[in-house]
Order: C-alpha cells, then sequence, then structure tokens
C-alpha cells in the first residue's frame, strides 16, 4: 500500500470511529493532547498519525493498530442471529442524571414544605451534588474539556453552602480562602504539559 492510499485509508477509519463514539474533532483531540486542527489533517488523508498516537487512539477506540491502517470497506454477510449493537446518548444520559438529582432535591424541599418547614437551603446542596454528577459523569463518559471550568464551579458551590451554614453571622471571610482554591485548580488542570504536534515534513529534499 502506497504513502497515499494509506493515508486516506487511515483518515476514512479514524472518521467511521470518531462519529461511531458521537466525538468531535476538537474533544478527539483534547484526548490525544491535540488540537482539532491535526485531527482535521489526519482526516482529510493530508497527514498521518505517528506510532505513538496510533497506539492511543488503538487503546481509545477499542481496535487494533492494524485495524486503523487496513482498509474495511469490502461487504461482508452478516452472521446470523447477530445482536445489533445500541448506542446511547451521552448528552442525554448526563442530563437525565443531572435532572434526577435536582428532582430528588425539590422532591424533598417539597414534602419538608408540606410539613410546615421551608429549607431553602435544600437547593444549595442540590446545586453542588448536580454539579459533582455531572463532573463524575463526564469523566467516566471522557468529556473532559471543560473538567476544569466544572471543578472551580464545585469548589465554589462548596463555598457557598459552608457559608449559609456557619452560624451565627455569614463570614464573608471564608471567600478569601476561595481565591487560592481555584488557584490551586487551574494549577492542578493544568499539570501536564501539551505535547505539540511535530511539523509535518516536506517531500522535497
Amino acid at each position: 500500500m502506497e504513502l497515499n492510499e494509506l493515508k486516506l485509508v487511515t483518515a476514512s477509519n479514524l472518521i467511521k470511529l470518531r462519529t461511531g463514539r458521537g466525538m468531535t474533532q476538537a474533544e478527539l483531540g483534547a484526548q490525544l493532547n491535540y488540537s482539532d486542527k491535526t485531527i482535521s489533517k489526519w482526516e482529510r488523508g493530508e497527514a498521518i498519525p505517528d506510532a505513538f498516537v496510533l497506539t492511543q487512539l488503538a487503546e481509545l477506540f477499542g481496535v487494533s493498530v492494524d485495524f486503523i491502517l487496513s482498509s474495511h470497506d469490502k461487504w461482508e454477510k452478516p452472521k446470523e442471529n447477530e445482536v445489533e449493537e445500541v448506542h446511547y446518548s451521552v448528552e442525554h444520559i448526563i442530563a437525565i442524571a443531572v435532572l434526577g438529582v435536582l428532582t430528588a432535591f425539590l422532591i424533598a424541599f417539597v414534602t419538608l414544605w408540606l410539613m410546615g418547614v421551608v429549607e431553602w437551603r435544600l437547593f444549595l446542596f442540590a446545586l453542588s451534588a448536580a454539579i459533582l454528577v455531572y463532573m463524575i459523569l463526564i469523566c467516566v463518559f471522557k468529556r473532559t474539556r471543560h473538567l476544569q471550568h466544572v471543578i472551580a464551579l464545585f469548589v465554589a458551590s462548596v463555598f457557598v453552602v459552608v457559608y449559609f451554614h456557619l452560624p451565627p453571622a455569614n463570614p464573608w471571610q471564608l471567600f478569601l480562602i476561595l481565591v487560592p482554591a481555584e488557584v490551586l485548580v487551574y494549577l492542578a488542570c493544568n499539570v501536564k504539559k501539551r505535547r505539540r504536534p511535530l511539523p509535518k515534513k516536506s517531500d522535497n529534499p
């Protein structure tokens, strides 16, 4: 197989694998620490990932490196009694989980209200719990593009909960601690240095 043909075959397989997972080029790039422009070049057949990245791609999509580099256009007869693979919308799963948490707290609030207790601070706990569930699920489903912002929002929500539950007066000085806490979140999320792709070599000698 010639190099140009290999590039096109690899590009076709990457597109199928990526779209099959419901991932955007930017999301795939974030998983590999490459920009979406680099992913776009691979999928246009203008370049081909190096051996290390091919290994990462194979591990990410659960296939072999040979699978990514081989053509699969040949039609094959479906196996009898083959169970059709079902794909679920990750975004819908995350939305259902978050709304489920908020609904549970709303039910608790209404129940207490009917008993004569109006505890509005339940909504503060609901916010923190919803953010925590969202943060866990985007990690599970590898949708971590905005993870840093989600963690920062969760930390801030925890400070708000503590602020409204410290008697007798709400100590505003508590939020002075929030500033270095958010800085720590930023530094922790950016410890890993992003790897820059090597410049494309010219075909000319």
